[in-house]
């Protein structure tokens, strides 16, 4: 059960969401984001990350809600969501790996940016929310096993709960976009891209292939019933 105090709502969610950002299937998500950002202003970079970090942290927050009203079928969903964004990260990845990095930019840069303002960092916001981190699984199971609670009450420990998990998971790409060394860190990352396209395409290939492996194999209802 999902306590209502700090420590169930707040600390436990974000520490796992910190946790994972360094997970496999979130890395893909920041190389993605951080190639988006690149070539932007400082400030524009970070206002953009900031609308990305809430707009994913608000989506997750309703993916806890739905979670909590269909149950173990979410689990079924994030199953499918795993498989989705690992078959974009592998596609992502075969066209860096095979010089088509042009097409790459083109398509994740420019191309999100002719939404106007900050349509594209809202849109990458609520694709990569569907990008639950395997280490949520716990929290996700916890939000189950509170489905008998009186339905307001479980619905806002979910949405509150998973939206401060995915606050957690964005968070550092925000410290590291405000500070302006890791800022320039970052942007040596995105740079890696153009310099060595392939050794960048099999990065992304093999955190697809792990993501699509996590999404096929993973058993997450094992501890449905231990709840």
């Amino acid at each position: 059960m999902i306590e209502t105090g700090f420590i169930g709502l707040v600390a436990i969610p974000a520490g796992l969401g910190l946790f994972g950002f360094i997970e496999p299937c979130t890395i893909g998500t920041s190389l993605v984001f951080i190639k988006y950002l690149e070539g932007k202003d400082a400030s524009v970079k970070v206002l953009e990350t900031a609308v990305f970090a809430a707009t994913r942290s608000i989506f997750i927050g309703l993916l806890g809600v739905l979670a909590v009203l269909i149950g173990d079928t979410f689990l079924d969903l994030q199953r499918h969501a795993w498989l989705v964004l690992g078959a974009l990260y592998v596609l992502l990845g075969v066209l860096l790996a095979t010089g088509q990095s042009r097409f790459f930019t083109r398509s994740i840069g420019p191309g999100l940016r002719r939404l106007s303002g900050y349509r594209g960092s809202v849109g990458l916001g609520l694709l990569f929310g569907l990008n639950i981190p395997a280490c949520a699984a716990p929290l996700l199971i916890a939000l189950l096993a509170t489905a008998a609670a009186s339905s307001g009450v479980t619905i806002a420990k979910g949405f509150t709960a998973l939206a401060v998990f995915g606050l957690g998971l964005s968070i550092p790409l925000v410290v590291a976009v405000l500070v302006p060394r890791a800022r320039g860190w970052l942007e040596r990352i995105a740079s890696l891209s153009g310099r060595y396209p392939a050794i960048a395409g099999l990065v992304l290939i093999a955190l697809g292939g792990w993501s699509i492996w996590f999404g096929l194999f993973a058993d997450l209802k094992a501890g449905t019933s231990a709840s």
